[in-house]
């Protein structure tokens, strides 16, 4: 029998992709009654993950740029539900939704199933550090606005207390060690390298930046940026030092303590403020979920149609799905690009699924990679339907074509006239603010 009620689309995880899968079959779907899109996270903002390291460094403010889920799903003719999902019940249809509660322990939202006809999985990726010794306890990862947040306060307040306190400034007391040398690691780095010199200029007068300041990035891999062509690499590594950041490369991380970073090598660097960024894997909970399959890093393994290898019902896509890449040994990089392609192709999938139509292939095409080293720089290699080999770029141009992908996705979410008239109201704006976060 045909069915009478509208189709029930879930997504889970409202990162750069599901939230553009979300926006857009609102859109297309959800107004016009064709199916009833849902989309679960469990935070109740949305920020661009690229640009969690500059709320990390102070330099941007959340405030200025999240998005609030409850009102883009008003705008756009889709559903947020608050919440993270925990189990999966592929013979029921079933979403499970673990509990929600407040910062004194209240509950919030109660635990809830949600059914669905398609589940679209887009949960990202978190930290991985390996099980190495202390990184729990004493680094951050910036997976969420509030990692990025709460490094940020740290900086801050570990700059008011050194300023004053009645001793002397202790060795490593405001060094800053990044562990990974990949693009997070490195755009930290620069841009930790200007705001603490802007913070410390607000009246602390006790602190001298080129003195009691340090930054150190550290890697195992034998040079940082390792997905960049090696000229550009060492470019970056080359502007690095000459801003007097610190570069250890060959080096593996055996722990960390209160005190700083050890390496295997017996590398020793004081540090009370650590950042890990080495590398990435999807959440836990995707391991075993409900008989899916996963690999090693808990992606779930899709088949070029985005499908689930066990169940059709079931998609995932972004850093939490192994997609195969044909002509390669690789499955898809874990890439924002990556996520924003499969995304615009679930649109016209998940559309073609509710005519009874076959679904398409996914087909990675990699326009190469883009480093912001913040005021400084931008470095990147184009590939594509720009070039017919790779095109490797710096300076100006490099960094207007960074901007422009962020920008890309606000487009998708808000469209030209209020992407527009929001790029100028942060013109004037920052013409009147502090240029670091200052609380």
């Amino acid at each position: 029998m045909p069915q009478t009620t509208p189709h029930r689309i879930v997504i889970v995880g409202g990162g750069a992709g599901g939230l553009e899968l979300a926006t857009r079959l609102g859109d297309r779907l959800g107004r016009r009654g064709k199916a009833e899109v849902t989309l679960i996270d469990k935070a109740r903002t949305h920020l661009w993950k690229p640009l969690l390291h500059e709320v990390a460094a102070g330099s941007m403010d959340i405030d200025d740029h999240e998005l609030e889920y409850m009102a883009q799903a008003r705008w756009h003719h889709f559903h947020f539900r608050l919440g993270a999902m925990e189990g999966l019940d592929r013979a029921r249809r079933e979403v499970r939704v673990a509990p929600t509660f407040d910062e004194e322990g209240r509950e919030v939202v109660p635990r809830r199933t949600f059914p669905y006809d398609t589940l679209v999985i887009a949960v990202g990726s978190v930290a991985n550090d390996f099980g190495t010794p202390g990184v729990r306890e004493h680094a951050i990862a910036l997976d969420t606005e509030e990692d990025a947040a709460r490094f940020n306060r740290r900086l801050i307040n570990a700059c008011i207390r050194a300023n004053t306190q009645p001793g002397p400034v202790r060795p490593g007391q405001l060094h800053v060690a990044i562990i990974g040398a990949g693009a997070t690691g490195v755009e930290l780095a620069a841009e930790l390298h200007r705001t603490t010199r802007l913070l410390a200029a607000y009246g602390l007068e006790k602190i001298d930046p080129d003195k009691h300041i340090r930054i150190t990035v550290i890697d195992a891999a034998p040079r940082i940026l390792p997905a960049l062509p090696k000229r550009l690499s060492e470019a970056t590594a080359k502007l690095l030092r000459k801003l007097e950041v610190d570069l250890f490369t060959g080096e593996r991380v055996s722990r960390v303590t209160p005190e700083g970073v050890h390496t295997e090598s017996g590398l020793c660097v004081p540090a009370e403020l650590v950042v890990w960024a080495a590398g990435i894997k999807a959440p836990d909970f995707l391991a075993g979920l409900d008989g899916l399959e996963t690999n090693r890093g808990n992606q779930l393994l899709v088949k070029t149609t985005l499908q689930t290898t066990l169940d059709p019902d079931v998609f995932a896509f972004g850093d939490c799905a192994a997609c195969p890449w044909p002509g390669h040994d690789q499955t898809v990089p874990p890439r924002a690009q990556a996520a924003h392609q499969q995304a615009s192709l679930l649109v016209k999938s998940l559309g073609r699924r509710l005519r009874g139509q076959p679904l398409p292939g996914y087909v990675y095409r990699d326009f190469g990679s883009l480093v912001s080293l913040g005021e400084y720089s931008t470095v990147g290699s184009l590939m594509g339907g720009i070039t017919r080999g790779s095109l490797m770029i710096e300076g100006y141009f490099a960094r207007l074509m960074y901007i422009s992908l962020y920008k890309m996705h606000l487009l998708a979410l808000h469209g030209f006239a209020k992407v527009a008239l929001d790029t100028l109201a942060r013109l004037i704006t920052r013409r009147t603010e502090p240029h670091v976060k200052l609380h």
